[in-house]
């Protein structure tokens, strides 16, 4: 969901860089030329929280990876991927928000996750953007 906020809030040119996420906090990585104004991260973070308190299904679907990228799966490791991917999927699919090529943790709802917090944005390099967040 994270990603999704981003590339709603900052555009869809941003692609996610890296990350590292457990139960009680995570790191993201994201391309982004600038620091982020206190009023981005806070949309950013409103975003994030509304979804969740709107307890969205959260599911995936094995598929050939060629199929993944044909329904517009955001897939931004190609090169990690076997030829048969998850995809997982965020909302009902009458109304998906999110749709991504995913081997991480997840959730069945979003309800799960608690709520969000953006602890520290920073740069990481030339480009590169990291976002540390927690959930309660």
């Amino acid at each position: 969901m994270l990603q999704w906020a981003l590339r709603e809030i900052l555009g869809k040119e941003v692609r996610q860089m890296g990350s590292d996420i457990n139960p009680s906090r995570l790191r993201f990585d994201f391309s982004f030329d600038r620091k982020l104004t206190p009023q981005e991260i806070q949309a950013i973070t409103d975003l994030v929280n509304q979804k969740i308190k709107e307890n969205l299904p959260v599911y995936y679907k094995e598929m050939p990876r060629e199929e993944a990228e044909r329904i517009g799966a955001l897939a931004f490791f190609k090169q990690k991927y076997g030829n048969i991917v998850r995809v997982y999927f965020i909302g009902p699919e009458e109304n998906l928000i999110s749709k991504e090529v995913c081997a991480g943790p997840h959730v069945k709802s979003t309800a799960e996750i608690g709520e969000f917090k953006i602890l520290k944005e920073e740069a990481v390099s030339s480009g590169c953007r990291r976002i540390r967040a927690t959930v309660n």
